[in-house]
């Protein structure tokens, strides 16, 4: 079976080990946008499904190579559903700040958003984007929601981003507490992406070898 290579439109570190792992059933070699000298897209737009299709297209444009673009981020139901698309950035960034550094600033940042609340539903919510190249006319496009609550404190080490705060109950932990093996089977990402899967062999782009 022939391995096909697409580069993946993100430089998030956590984002790539998640759909490594998804997708290591299949022949498909992934290789990050930036091992490729592609710098991040401008993520514009207010919705997901339009910066992860910009972030496609642009990935693929540089490239040459199909290219995979998920844009994600977590949905408060009493914030209006923000911090949405700007999830990532929620907090004023600081000059010279590191990615878990915005990750902890951005949790802070949404603790204080909603202090005093009680309503504290939310989901995570996740578009992922597959194109054959910069001007397909099909782009695949998959989603998936991961539904839970955000707690008053963060609890466990695990994940990235809102991960220490999401609650899940029928769990009866934050995502933070959950294995690599045990998001992998619930989260947002892993649903996208087994819907991406299913359609990808549907239309005879991706061998059915494996499972996601």
């Amino acid at each position: 079976m022939e391995t096909q290579r697409w580069v993946i439109a993100s430089n998030n570190p956590g984002k790539l080990k998640e759909i490594r792992q998804l997708l290591a059933p299949y022949a498909i070699d992934l290789v990050p946008q930036s091992h490729l000298g592609v710098a991040e897209a401008d993520e514009p737009y207010a919705t997901f499904v339009e910066n992860a299709l910009t972030k496609a297209r642009a990935a693929s444009l540089a490239t040459g190579l199909p290219a995979l673009a998920d844009d994600s981020g977590i949905c408060v139901g009493a914030l209006g559903g923000a911090p949405g698309v700007h999830s990532a950035r929620y907090a004023p960034a600081l000059a010279g700040s590191d990615r878990q550094t915005q990750d902890q600033r951005n949790n802070a940042y949404l603790l204080d958003a909603l202090a005093g609340m009680t309503h504290r539903q939310a989901h995570y919510y996740c578009v992922v984007v597959w194109v054959r190249h910069a001007d397909d006319p099909q782009p695949v496009i998959a989603e998936g929601e991961w539904h839970g609550q955000i707690l008053v404190q963060g609890r466990g080490t695990a994940g990235f981003g809102y991960d220490p705060l999401f609650w899940i109950e029928g769990l009866g932990r934050t995502v933070a507490e959950l294995s690599a093996v045990e998001k992998n089977q619930y989260s947002h990402r892993a649903q996208a992406l087994a819907q991406l899967v299913s359609r990808l062999v549907a239309r005879g782009y991706l061998q059915g070898t494996g499972s996601v």
